[in-house]
């Protein structure tokens, strides 16, 4: 599948991406000590639903659009209900916010972003709309190098890894980059983006990271379908290190929203705790 963000804004794995993040920005932001955000794959900054790639995709019928339709869905995604409203000025939703767009906004002045976007043109479109934030910068980077080079020692930091898994070192990279990060600064909070396939691929990924020496991992894991077929992204997962506590229920209530069964008995929400 083509995992280019723009053919798949505001699907189901955007719901669970977006509003885990907010939450741990909310947590975060309580101290009064400012926070630095690294964004390693920000992409655009924002995308039109009613543009060709994601009316060719529709995902966003089943994610954000739900969501919106749904007065009764948890308080979890409200942040992220109000980012969207907002984005369209109350009106209709045709725009969706990316991760910059959803950071920038959820950000104090005296915090930093730094968002990291290898592609040219997402990178140009990046930069505008971070234009109104004084803040946060773009940058054309490597964001799997970049990020831990972005870290100070000692101040507070969040790190939002989302590759477009294109790559067929993404994984690796993936586990490396964590690594690094924590040897740089080891309380950073560190969120990481990966599609469910099948349980070998996932399973294989903890075990990198477990063998890196990284602990202290949840996971916030949405299944809408069982994890059989390789070649289809039968959910998504946020593995987080380094969380603040007492995030699991709110976690939960997400992903069993966005996994809640339409007719499908495969569907599955659950956070836990890899052994070991």
């Amino acid at each position: 599948m083509n995992y280019r963000h723009t053919f798949h804004a505001g699907n189901f794995a955007d719901l669970v991406k977006h509003a885990t993040l907010l939450l741990l920005i909310e947590r975060l932001t309580l101290s009064l000590d400012p926070l630095v955000v690294v964004d390693t794959h920000a992409g655009a900054g924002a995308y039109d639903l009613q543009g060709e790639a994601a009316a060719k995709s529709g995902e966003a019928q089943a994610g954000i659009l739900r969501l919106i339709a749904d007065a009764q869905a948890p308080a979890a995604f409200s942040a992220l209900k109000q980012a969207v409203i907002a984005l369209n000025g109350g009106g209709p939703v045709r725009f969706y916010p990316g991760s910059p767009l959803l950071i920038a906004g959820a950000l104090r002045p005296t915090d930093h972003y730094l968002a990291c976007e290898l592609r040219s043109d997402d990178h140009a479109t990046l930069q505008q709309a971070l234009k109104p934030y004084a803040f946060a910068s773009a940058r054309q980077a490597d964001g799997y190098a970049a990020a831990p080079g972005a870290l100070e020692s000692k101040r507070r930091a969040l790190v939002l890894i989302d590759p477009p898994f294109e790559a067929s070192d993404d994984y690796g990279r993936i586990s490396e980059a964590v690594a690094a990060i924590l040897s740089r600064q080891p309380q950073a909070t560190i969120a990481v983006w990966v599609p469910l396939k099948d349980l070998e691929t996932f399973d294989a990924l903890l075990r990198r990271l477990e063998d890196a020496g990284v602990s202290d991992m949840l996971v916030a894991e949405a299944r809408l379908r069982r994890l059989t077929d390789p070649l289809k992204m039968n959910g998504c997962a946020m593995l987080l290190v380094g969380a603040p506590v007492g995030l699991d229920h709110t976690l939960t209530e997400v992903v069993q929203w966005v996994a809640r069964p339409l007719e499908n008995a495969d569907g599955l929400g659950r956070v836990w705790r890899p052994a070991g």
